[in-house]
């Protein structure tokens, strides 16, 4: 029997680069698209075109650039905003309008200074006209899990209504218990959804109490198929949904999580530290599945454990997400040869020149130093610039237990 299939929606280039530090510039931005689109994300949200113009230029270029993914563009409920992504996504081989308004009365007294009929109506609106450009339209309701439920799936009905297939429910500002989000989640399926199939219920969950993975994780169970998540769980305030521990948590728990992603997983590890290279710094050490602790072993009781069976105390391999653990020795007599297949491993694909260039750097490293580490390597290549835009680079510190040593 075929798993059902749970959709990955990326977000890292849209609510990602809203947290502080995290901005990119237009070419950053399609360097990490290309390489999202290789791990196998089912969406990427590019931007939200009428906040900026650089924001509406990178949808477009990642609408052009990557092709094997949808491609969605962020809108409020406002005619100019839907008009301006659709204009963004006019190039975009699968091109998703993505429209959001608040639900919850402290949104709508406070921010919106809307009454109830008037959001409904906005939501009616926005959605008719969003598919006027687009097949596939997503509908949000901002702050949905402090909405009073009924509200939201009148809100939630009139959208469907409307023509949009997808529908978001927000924890957005991380407030929700993985209990009541199941109980949302599946209050909407059945009053809403029902027996339709054209219609996926969508979560997207802030870590403001550390629970986004554990609310998004509970919502499959109550029925939805997408998950909107960032690389490194990057995002306002306290982040959002760990993309990585999400892939990881379904593919080592598929024992209770019965799923397929179209994660290809050992693409994690360099995809973070892609982002980490790009925005500037990289994870906390203690991060799961991509920081530096998540496959090393100090205490001697572990490692006595580790030495007989691996399994005693590692629930995946590093070599499923991608973490280097070739144990090849690096020392001042190795050669070319033995460099570049290390560069290999740690992500890179350096040509004829870049190799030279960086294996005599290597060279006067190893007489001076007796241990030679994955950081060192990817150092040597910081200051390169002709090392390829595609290749990954490490951020300072952020290196693994299992490194190459003199």
């Amino acid at each position: 029997m075929t798993a059902e299939r749970v959709r990955i929606f990326d977000t890292t280039l849209r609510d990602g680069e809203q947290s502080p530090g995290c901005s990119m510039d237009l070419a950053e931005k399609v360097r990490l698209a290309r390489k999202l689109q290789t791990l196998g994300v089912d969406i990427i949200e590019a931007g939200f075109p009428i906040a900026s113009d650089g924001d509406f230029a990178a949808v477009k270029a990642v609408a052009a650039e990557c092709r094997e993914v949808t491609v969605a563009a962020l809108c409020r409920t406002a005619e100019l905003d839907v008009h301006r992504a659709a204009e963004a996504l006019r190039g975009a081989a699968r091109p998703r309008i993505h429209t959001f308004v608040a639900t919850s009365d402290i949104h709508l007294e406070y921010k919106l200074k809307k009454t109830r009929a008037e959001v409904i109506e906005m939501t009616r609106q926005s959605v008719r006209l969003a598919r006027r450009f687009v097949d596939e339209v997503e509908f949000s309701a901002e702050d949905a899990t402090r909405s009073d439920v009924d509200y939201l799936c009148e809100v939630f009905a009139t959208a469907v209504t409307e023509g949009a297939t997808i529908l978001n429910v927000p924890d957005t500002v991380g407030y929700t218990l993985p209990t009541e989000f199941a109980q949302l989640v599946r209050a909407v399926r059945e009053r809403v959804v029902g027996d339709r199939d054209d219609v996926t219920i969508s979560v997207h969950c802030h870590n403001d109490l550390g629970l986004a993975v554990a609310n998004s994780l509970t919502a499959i169970d109550a029925g939805a198929r997408q998950i909107e998540c960032t690389v490194n769980g990057i995002g306002e305030r306290a982040g959002n949904a760990s993309l990585e521990e999400i892939a990881m948590a379904m593919r080592v728990r598929a024992d209770r999580l019965p799923f397929e992603t179209g994660i290809d997983t050992t693409q994690l590890y360099s995809t973070s530290q892609l982002l980490s290279q790009i925005i500037g710094f990289g994870v906390q050490p203690n991060k799961a599945i991509v920081g530096r602790n998540a496959f090393a072993h100090e205490a001697g009781i572990h490692q006595h454990g580790m030495i007989s069976n691996p399994l005693c105390y590692e629930i995946m391999t590093p070599e499923s997400v991608g973490v280097p653990a070739n144990e090849l020795v690096l020392g001042k007599h190795s050669g070319r040869h033995a460099l570049a297949l290390r560069y290999e491993d740690l992500g890179y694909a350096l040509d004829r020149n870049e190799l030279d260039a960086a294996y005599r750097r290597f060279t006067d490293l190893a007489d001076r130093k007796k241990r030679i580490y994955d950081q060192d390597l990817i150092s040597l290549l910081v200051a390169e610039t002709t090392v390829s835009p595609e290749a990954p680079i490490a951020a300072e510190g952020n290196q693994w237990a299992r490194t190459v040593a003199a």
